[in-house]
């Protein structure tokens, strides 16, 4: 997927979302399908960096959030909880994938991590479309110690992209599988 395919995917799910038809049907940001093809990217970037011998160290470690899951604590926080977190973390990513562009030359490698950073931007802009309310609009390490105690650092890029993609595999899919916005009314 090139840069701008990932704002387009947006902008056509949002644009189908908006559509007056079909009131019942699945709303495109509540696909899973959607998410799944932001996860089958990172994957690739993930393969393609643990290819990369060459141009591929990281000069310094870089802080990630955690991307396990103590499904008992996720359930007792309520959607916006979880929306921050998920959001703290895409934040994170972002952060982290955009030190490693600014130290890279080169051009093919420079391309994919473009394309991941702006998939982690358009996952934040699709969280966005389902109303959350969030106060991480802002979030920086230093604003919130409960979640700077939910990272760890990483010192390689293929370790950066295992987590982008488990991070999406978990936590993202998670918040939008029980996103109220995703759940069909019955009335």
């Amino acid at each position: 997927m090139s840069s701008g395919a990932g704002l387009f995917t947006v902008l056509l799910m949002v644009l189908e979302w908006a559509h007056p038809g079909l009131p019942s049907a699945l709303k495109p940001v509540c696909d899973p399908r959607v998410l799944d093809r932001f996860i089958r990217e990172a994957q690739d970037t993930e393969v393609a960096m643990r290819r990369c011998r060459r141009d591929c160290g990281l000069s310094q470690s870089l802080t990630v959030p955690l991307t396990s899951v103590d499904f008992a604590a996720w359930e007792k926080k309520d959607v916006q909880a979880q929306a921050e977190e998920v959001q703290s973390g895409l934040w994170m990513l972002g952060q982290a994938i955009d030190v490693v562009r600014a130290s890279v030359s080169n051009t093919a490698l420079h391309t994919v991590l473009d394309n991941s950073y702006s998939n982690i931007h358009s996952i934040r802009q699709v969280i966005r479309t389902l109303n959350i309310q969030v106060s991480c609009g802002d979030w920086s390490p230093s604003s919130a110690e409960s979640v700077r105690s939910g990272t760890w650092q990483v010192s390689s890029m293929p370790d950066l992209f295992r987590v982008q993609t488990n991070f999406l595999r978990g936590k993202v899919r998670l918040l939008l599988s029980h996103a109220p916005a995703c759940h069909w009314d019955s009335g």
